[in-house]
């Protein structure tokens, strides 16, 4: 422990066998629409659009051991965000009552004045990221700088998810409470039930979940994710060893909660509707569930099991609609049961040794214990304590 916050550490900067499959999928996942049609398009875009929301579980669970039952408020400001802006656009510019169409019905006679900055786009792609992070970070520092930590931590995020699902749920007159916001009429200008705006939003989709990967890779792959590992793995030692986690939790935190309020405007633009029903625990639960089944700790893991859960989600509610939420359940405890490390995890860990065995490769040999004068951290502490002398 100590060496590991000891000085900066070398970092290759070759891809990862997980960075490959990434780069992969990715391919696939721009190959897509030459397959599918309008309406499958759609729903693959809503998957992808959750797997940003999993990365954000898994940079919080799977690498910082903090086990967020909640995450559906921040999804849902994310919606709300977006969703308010795209109702004052859809208000007609020569409309005598500049307000939109719910509000009149509740008697509602002037803008409330927290809708008023929805107006600007770049304000409200601001607002979609902050206000989730800014709520998350406050959430976290409130919580963390008093140690709670495990199953209460997880206690308090649903405490907080129903507080937050009740108040939005209240809100008839300012946000239209339990019917949410719905009926968009135009994106920048085009049309959002159209095939075409809809690829577009497709690919801005897909290009949120790549910017989320990459700023979960990057922050895993340095000193700062070794932190995150360590409070996970043994969070009183690293108190011990000079570091205050509430700080790296904190911002981890807000982070994650970002990932999520993207993830949610996303989602809105694809789905057409946000509610406070997605703030409800069960939704909170099933992201969990999405990187339970991909693998913890496993970038690739958190999207390939959001994508897959939600495409078996689709395909079996419509085959077998009185009974499919068994057969969920039931992969669920598969996983849990047969794939404790999920479907990547079992792959790296074990998938090449089986493919190995299978094909009769012979596997590459391990080094136990590698030379010392050809250790590269070990070359990089020489150097570095001959520099101070």
């Amino acid at each position: 422990m100590g060496y590991l916050f000891s000085a900066r550490q070398p970092q290759s900067k070759k891809l990862s066998s997980e960075d490959w499959a990434a780069i992969g999928f990715l391919i696939l996942a721009i190959l897509v629409p030459l397959f599918l049609s309008d309406f499958r398009l759609n729903l693959i875009g809503r998957f992808l659009s959750l797997a940003i929301v999993a990365l954000g579980i898994d940079l919080i669970w799977g690498y910082t051991g903090l086990l967020s039952l909640g995450h559906g408020v921040f999804f849902t400001l994310g919606g709300y965000a977006l969703a308010m802006h795209l109702k004052l656009m859809q208000i007609p510019a020569d409309a005598s009552v500049k307000l939109p169409e719910f509000m009149s019905l509740y008697g509602v006679t002037e803008l409330p004045w927290f809708w008023q900055p929805f107006y600007s786009f770049p304000v409200t792609l601001l607002s979609l990221i902050a206000i989730p992070a800014i709520a998350g970070g406050i959430l976290g520092y409130l919580v963390f700088r008093n140690r709670i930590r495990g199953v209460y931590f997880s206690i308090l995020t649903q405490a907080a998810t129903i507080v937050f699902f009740n108040f939005f749920n209240g809100q008839q007159q300012l946000i239209n409470g339990t019917n949410g916001l719905t009926n968009f009429g135009k994106f920048l200008g085009f049309d959002i039930s159209s095939a075409g705006t809809q690829k577009i939003i497709y690919f801005i989709t897909i290009a949120g979940l790549v910017v989320a990967y990459l700023v979960c890779r990057w922050l895993i792959a340095g000193r700062f994710g070794q932190l995150l590992i360590a409070i996970r793995d043994d969070e009183p030692r690293v108190r011990f060893s000079g570091y205050n986690p509430t700080g790296f939790k904190v911002v981890v935190f807000a982070v994650s909660a970002a990932l999520a309020g993207l993830a949610g405007a996303l989602f809105t633009l694809q789905s057409g509707i946000v509610s406070p029903k997605t703030m409800d625990i069960p939704f909170s639960i099933e992201m969990v569930i999405w990187v339970a089944v991909g693998g913890r700790a496993t970038l690739l893991g958190a999207i390939v099991g959001a994508v897959l859960v939600n495409l078996a989600k689709s395909l079996l509610s419509e085959q077998f609609s009185a009974i499919w939420l068994f057969f969920q359940g039931g992969l669920f405890l598969l996983v849990v049961m047969v794939l404790p490390d999920g479907i990547v995890g079992w792959v790296k860990s074990q998938g090449y040794a089986l493919f190995n065995q299978l094909t009769g490769r012979s596997p590459q040999p391990i080094a136990t214990y590698p030379s010392l004068e050809t250790d590269p951290d070990v070359q990089f502490e020489r150097e570095n304590l001959q520099d101070k002398s």
